[in-house]
């Protein structure tokens, strides 16, 4: 586990899921549902059975979960790349820098976890200038899921 206090008065951890306490997990599974059931209206199996192979590193600000995101080892999401996915910030810290301080954050667990290798994102296609500016690139065409336009990136 890390923890580092940060700038903005953002403090982040990185937790396997095995050492995920009770209510760490039931925060993680709010703000997910909260934004990507309730807020975006997509209906979808958030349970994928990916959790348990994952870190999950989670954004504070004032002890309440703002952002998060899951840390996925190379053959989980993608037979030959890690992953960040389920990248989510609370609709109370937009507009904080919590989403980039996140996936920078993520990047840099990814690197220290699994060594410099190329990190390949599943991204909502509206977030493609923002994934663009953390150097990831588009690698595929755009393509459904769960009833939102996505592309693949890739930051190598």
């Amino acid at each position: 586990m890390y923890f580092w206090p940060m700038e903005q008065g953002f403090t982040h951890s990185i937790k396997h899921f095995n050492e995920l306490s009770a209510t760490e997990l039931y925060e993680i599974i709010r703000l997910r549902n909260e934004v990507f059931v309730v807020e975006q209206n997509c209906v979808f199996q958030d349970a994928d059975n990916k959790d348990q192979d994952c870190y999950h590193l989670m954004l504070r600000q004032n002890d309440a979960l703002v952002a998060y995101t899951r840390l996925v080892p190379k053959g989980v999401s993608y037979p030959d790349d890690m992953s960040i996915g389920r990248v989510v910030s609370s609709p109370a810290a937009r507009r904080t820098g919590a989403g980039r301080a996140v996936m920078e954050l993520s990047i840099e667990a990814c690197y220290r976890l699994w060594g410099q290798a190329p990190i390949k994102i599943g991204a909502q296609l509206y977030l493609k200038r923002f994934y663009e500016s953390l150097g990831f690139v588009q690698s595929s065409d755009v393509y459904d899921e769960d009833g939102i336009d996505h592309i693949e990136m890739i930051k190598a």
